[in-house]
């Protein structure tokens, strides 16, 4: 009776023991993935896909933004995990490579449209003057008006180049490039959500015009936007966020 009674308690604390083990058995599991970057890498495509395929059911409406809603959900499972940044951007570093191959493919339609480019090269740099000057000066107004600390003034004064440009001048000029990323990635999530009704209320039908004010203000995000509209809007649209990121780096330090 003994013997049972010990084999009773045993087999009691085993299953105590098994039972306070398995609630832990997901958070061990979390612990382990979130520090994969293979993990982190198919969470960001699996999160685009979807993002991509929402949109393209809205009809492309441009609150159903790919990029906002990416951003979105990542940023929220990246809080809720408790995961810090660098070890998200360890998987998602891949991704972040493609960025230079995706611009540099923006030569495809640039040499297919070569006529129409040449026939608008006199506007565009007419626009282009204007359009990178204002997204400078803007800046600028508002730390004077709102008294703005020199270093903020100088993480936003970028904000409608591509993020690399723009975290490269922050950079240079003392500013904070974290901070720059973010009023990149503001400027162009909002400009690709007003662009479409922005234009349509302006009543502006030419679609070089319209992507190349997309490409300027929004850069990359713009132009993906331009292109889900029109592939002529974003040709002109890569061609302005490239020409705006170069301008871009010379006049800021100038008003600077």
């Amino acid at each position: 009776m003994t013997e049972m009674s010990n084999l009773g308690q045993i087999a009691a604390q085993a299953a105590t023991d098994q039972a306070q083990s398995v609630p832990a058995l997901p958070s061990s599991l979390w612990v382990y993935l979130s520090a994969t970057p293979l993990f982190w890498l198919t969470a960001t495509l699996v999160v685009w896909l979807l993002a991509n395929a929402a949109a393209r059911r809205a009809n492309g409406h441009p609150l159903v933004n790919p990029v906002l809603i990416s951003v979105v959900v990542i940023g929220l499972g990246l809080t809720l995990g408790g995961v810090a940044y660098p070890a998200y951007f360890e998987g998602a570093q891949f991704i972040h490579f493609l960025l230079g191959p995706a611009t540099v493919a923006l030569a495809v339609p640039l040499v297919r449209q070569i006529k129409l480019v040449v026939a608008n090269f006199l506007p565009m740099l007419a626009a282009l003057a204007a359009g990178s000057v204002t997204a400078v000066l803007s800046v600028l107004a508002l730390g004077a008006l709102f008294g703005f600390p020199e270093a903020l003034t100088v993480s936003m004064a970028p904000k409608s180049s591509t993020a690399g440009v723009a975290m490269a001048i922050s950079k240079g000029l003392g500013g904070d490039p974290g901070l720059t990323a973010v009023f990149v990635i503001l400027t162009g999530i909002t400009g690709a959500v007003i662009v479409t009704g922005l234009m349509n209320r302006m009543r502006i039908t030419d679609y070089a015009a319209r992507g190349f004010a997309a490409g300027l203000a929004s850069h990359g995000i713009g132009t993906a936007r331009a292109f889900q509209v029109d592939p002529v809007a974003g040709l002109f649209a890569g061609i302005a966020m490239a020409l705006n990121a170069l301008v871009t780096a010379l006049i800021v330090p100038l008003f600077l």
